[in-house]
């Protein structure tokens, strides 16, 4: 175990919720600690249900084609927690992330805190310490009330908003909607992705209050695909770009928030190419290309989603619909806080069989067997496995020429990255 790793286990013991929103505890600790969030480099704060990850990568990408420092704090890592901090463009040191950790324990004093409040101190003490032309946050539950939400950004973005985390966002669209929109900030412009009309007409309404200027998808700023292009139309006119790297019909609409908010940035036609092309993002369809899973079946194609939502479900069902033909398997583990049916559903019409597994480390992890009940009950021919490596060989021994795609959680993506090598 890395030192960090010990300070990080250490820290996962002092609160005793794991979620526990509020701004108090990070408002003290921040106050403890200088206020860094103060002297951050011009911020750009995104909230929504599904795509900021991938909408901050693409952004990411097109600002440092503009030869920009950018400072990221993304969550949740995959395969190592230093993913969630990365500093002038480069994943935080072993022993720079110890050092912050320990400042920042030192300044809490052993108060009530939780492990996110605590990390997202350390980041901002980070990026306050090191020059960059921007600093890029993703929220990670909510907005309102969510630990980054203690910044004055020069930019918001929204990104579609659905029903997920209901325990703590509230159980409607519009009371999730209201949560998303508390990062916006009086008189700071918010980019606004596609929107059900319910959560686009809570944001306006909180907008307007506040004299926040949107620019919303179908109104300010239009995208679309044509003839293997993708193009991009706001009030500065037309862009006619590649196509997103990252893969699935749903990058759309991430791709042309990213855009809008480049173009508002005065980024050039170069960079906005660049945010296409250039991003990383794991875990997103992404197709696993070596190690033991690839060998245990060399003739398939393996793919790795994070998704775990019935929005992420659809975008996913979407992106297999566009795909070429090939007989497709799911190994599917998820977490008991989730609408798993929601997820399934979605992708009964396009997979052959769905093989449950636990996910591993999670105390939340739905059984095996409850995951095939309730695949079952939404379209899957559904069974269980032991896990992730024995499902895809067992799917490859049957068929060997498979598309195999993994899903349902990001816990259970990080360990396929860690244990794939």
């Amino acid at each position: 175990m890395s030192g960090s790793d010990a300070i990080l286990e250490r820290l996962m013991r002092l609160h005793p919720k794991v979620i526990d929103l509020s701004l108090d505890r990070m408002e003290r600790l921040l106050s403890a600690l200088g206020d860094p969030q103060d002297r951050l480099f011009p911020v750009i704060h995104a909230a929504g249900t599904n795509g900021k990850g991938s909408t901050l990568a693409m952004l990411r990408a097109g600002l440092e084609a503009r030869g920009a420092r950018v400072h990221a704090y993304t969550s949740p890592h995959l395969a190592r927690f230093h993913e969630r901090i990365r500093v002038a463009g480069e994943l935080i040191g072993e022993e720079a992330l110890s050092d912050l950790l320990d400042e920042v324990e030192a300044a809490n004093g052993g108060a009530p805190i939780t492990f996110f409040e605590v990390t997202t101190a350390a980041a901002m003490l980070a990026f306050s310490r090191s020059p960059a032309g921007h600093t890029l946050l993703e929220v990670g539950l909510g907005g309102r009330l969510d630990a980054t939400n203690v910044v004055v950004p020069e930019l918001c973005v929204i990104t579609p908003v659905a029903l997920d985390h209901q325990a703590f966002l509230g159980d409607t669209l519009e009371l999730i909607a209201g949560e998303k929109a508390g990062i916006l900030k009086r008189g700071v412009p918010c980019v606004v992705g596609p929107q059900e009309d319910a959560a686009l007409e809570v944001i306006e309404a909180r907008a307007e209050r506040l004299g926040a200027p949107l620019l919303v998808h179908g109104q300010h700023w239009h995208v679309w695909f044509e003839r293997g292009r993708l193009v991009f139309q706001d009030e500065a006119g037309l862009l006619d770009l590649p196509p997103p790297v990252l893969p699935g019909p749903h990058q759309v609409a991430n791709a042309g928030a990213t855009l809008a908010a480049l173009r508002h940035l005065g980024a050039d036609e170069a960079a906005c190419a660049a945010a296409m092309t250039g991003a990383v993002w794991p875990a997103r369809l992404q197709r696993l290309r070596e190690g033991p899973l690839v060998r245990a079946a060399p003739e398939a194609e393996i793919l790795l989603d994070g998704g775990h939502n019935p929005a992420a479900g659809l975008a996913l069902a979407a992106a297999l619909a566009a795909m070429p033909a090939r007989p497709t398997h799911l190994v599917c583990g998820m977490l008991d806080t989730k609408d798993v049916a929601g997820f399934l559903r979605p992708l009964a019409p396009h997979a052959e069989s769905l093989s449950a597994v636990a996910v591993p480390g999670e105390a939340a992890t739905l059984a095996p067997a409850e995951t095939a009940r309730i695949a079952a009950g939404a379209g899957h021919a559904a069974g269980t496995a032991r896990d992730v490596a024995t499902a895809v060989a067992a799917i490859a021994a049957a068929a060997p020429h498979a598309r195999i795609l993994v899903c349902g959680s990001l816990y259970l993506a990080g360990h396929v990255l860690r244990e794939n090598g």
